[in-house]
C-alpha cells in the first residue's frame, strides 16, 4: 500500500506543482536515519515521504488521527501520533524503536507548522531522539509548499523545493544532558535546516544560513 500510495503522491505533486529536488544522492541507501526539516504545510510528510526513496516514519500531532479517512491514510505512510501536552511515552518508545530497526524517523522540530512561513522556536526532541540513539541526521530544507493551501493552489502550480543536505552527527556531550546543552544541540538541528533555506526562510534562526540553496 506504501509503494501505491507514494506513486500516486508523486504523480499528484508533479501535476499540480513545479517541482525540484537537490542532494537526492545524499540519502543512504539503508541503515537508521533521523530526517528533520523545516514545516510549512500539512502536505511537508507527502513531498518528503514520497521523494526520499525509503519509507519514512513521521511523528505526526494526534488531531490527525481523529479522522478515520485520514488516519488511515497517514497511517499506510507510516505516521504514529503524538499527544501534545502529554508524556509521550508510548511515540518516544516507537521512535527509538524505528531508529533501532535500521529505518527511517522523520522529523518537524519544529513541533508545528509555521504560519510564518519561516522557522520558529524548535522543541528539543529531534536533538534528544538523535543523541540518545546516536543516529546520522538528514537535513531537508523545503520552499514553497506554504503556498499549499486552500484550492487556487492547484491552478497556480506553485514552485515547490526540497533541498537534502549532508549527513551529519550530533557531537558527543556524555551522559546526563543539561537542558542548556540539549537546547545548544537542538540549534545544531535548526542550523543545518537553516543552511538549505533562502534567507527570507530563517526566521528566528536568522544569519546562521548559508542564503544560497543552489551551492548544496
Amino acid at each position: 500500500m506504501f509503494s501505491f500510495l507514494k506513486l500516486i503522491a508523486r504523480v499528484v505533486i508533479l501535476a499540480t506543482t513545479r517541482f525540484k529536488i537537490r542532494g537526492k544522492e545524499r540519502i543512504p541507501a539503508s541503515g537508521p536515519l533521523l530526517v528533520v526539516a523545516n514545516h510549512l504545510s500539512i502536505g511537508d510528510p507527502v513531498i518528503i515521504g514520497s521523494n526520499l526513496g525509503r519509507q519514512v516514519m513521521f511523528m505526526a500531532k494526534e488531531e490527525l488521527f481523529r479522522n478515520r479517512f485520514n488516519a488511515y491514510f497517514i497511517g499506510q505512510f507510516g505516521a504514529f501520533p503524538v499527544y501534545r501536552g502529554a508524556s509521550n511515552r508510548e511515540a518516544l518508545r516507537k521512535a527509538n524503536q524505528v531508529l533501532r530497526d535500521g529505518k527511517v524517523l522523520g522529523m518537524f522540530p519544529e513541533g508545528q507548522r509555521s504560519f510564518r512561513d519561516s522557522l520558529i522556536s524548535a522543541f528539543n526532541g529531534s536533538a534528544m531522539i538523535a543523541y540518545h540513539n546516536k543516529a546520522p541526521i538528514l537535513p531537508v530544507g523545503i520552499t514553497g509548499s506554504e503556498k499549499v493551501r486552500g484550492f487556487k493552489w492547484i491552478f497556480n502550480r506553485p514552485r515547490i523545493e526540497m533541498n537534502i543536505g549532508e549527513l551529519f552527527y550530533l557531537p558527543d556531550l556524555g551522559r546526563g544532558l543539561k537542558r542548556s546543552q540539549l537546547e545548544e544541540l537542538t540549534d545544531i538541528i535548526m542550523k543545518r535546516i537553516a543552511e538549505l533555506l533562502p534567507e527570507e526562510y530563517h526566521g528566528l534562526y536568522s544569519g546562521q544560513g548559508k542564503n544560497d540553496t543552489a551551492n548544496n
